[in-house]
């Protein structure tokens, strides 16, 4: 197969490994940086122009789009889409999970386990919040945040309801959701892989620190899962409509809850955790997947 990586950064270790899984397997990739790429929209016959180059004859292309630029990156997915190209997650499924609200609504309507969550924007009765959520403490979260950035806890009643007038008086979109004090600043991460669950770390805030994220000086170990939650991870993945993805979820003494799902996640923390061959999964995943114009929405949604 010849494959296309986009990616803005082919350094990283996610990106490395994606490269040599495919060269191993005996498969073309080249690196297209898609914020580099020119898109020819006003023509009978789409195409995508890199490095003074047209893009052409590419059987799959596997999406690695940051979430500053998720905008850019999905309308040059969706070109490609439209070309033919198979990709390893759909521009659709991918802007579907990059919008923390949209996300949490599809998740709700398919009955995927939650926390508590209201959605807010300016209000005037931040104890009105509080109150619907059941009381501090809180995770009050910034709709655009990533990475851990843009979630705050709040613990007391007076410390939430002054993050929440703070990111009003800003301008912000915010969730605030129920705190789960027995997840006890650990969390779960499900590795799917084409409707498979084929890795699984359990992630700990440092010292301190209610967040998990790896990036915030978390670590990470294998993690055995439970039925329920696996079956939450592929419910959530299938919402969402991603063939790879990263599902986090939390254990809540009312059963597994996801916080979010990652279409893009990063391959480093697992792979090491686990020992489990991630990338070549993603691979093998698009040897028996991969066929030219097999896409759901071929760029229309």
């Amino acid at each position: 197969m010849k494959l296309a990586l986009m990616c803005q950064n082919p350094g990283l270790y996610s990106h490395l490994r994606l490269i040599e899984a495919a060269r191993a397997r005996g498969h073309e990739i080249d690196v297209v940086n898609h914020v580099k790429c020119y898109i020819n929209i006003a023509s009978h016959r789409p195409s995508i122009f890199y490095q003074g180059k047209e893009l052409s004859n590419y059987d799959a292309v596997i999406p690695r789009i940051g979430a500053s630029v998720t905008f850019y990156g999905t309308a040059v997915l969706r070109q490609f889409e439209m070309m033919g190209v198979y990709p390893l997650n759909e521009s659709v499924a991918i802007s579907r999970s990059r919008d923390k609200l949209r996300s949490l609504q599809l998740l709700a309507k398919k009955g995927v386990g939650l926390p508590v969550t209201v959605f807010a924007h300016k209000t005037s009765d931040p104890d009105e919040l509080l109150e619907l959520v059941g009381g501090a403490p809180v995770v009050i979260k910034l709709l655009e945040g990533t990475q851990g950035i843009g979630v705050v806890l709040g613990e007391t009643t007076r410390a939430a309801v002054s993050i929440i007038q703070a990111f009003g008086g800003v301008d912000k979109d915010i969730l605030v959701q129920e705190f789960i004090k027995e997840a006890n600043g650990e969390d779960i991460r499900c590795l799917v892989v084409g409707g498979k669950v084929v890795a699984a770390m359990k992630r700990a805030g440092k010292e301190g620190e209610f967040r998990s994220n790896l990036h915030r000086g978390g670590s990470a170990e294998e993690i055995k899962i439970t039925p329920a939650e696996r079956e939450t991870a592929l419910a959530a993945a299938k919402a969402m409509g991603l063939n790879v993805c990263g599902v986090d979820m939390l254990r809540s003494n009312h059963g597994p809850v996801v916080m979010e799902v990652n279409s893009s996640p990063g391959l480093e923390g697992v792979e090491k955790a686990t020992g489990v061959d991630v990338a070549g999964a993603v691979i093998e995943f698009l040897e028996k997947h991969a066929v030219r114009g097999k896409t759901k929405t071929r760029g229309k949604g």
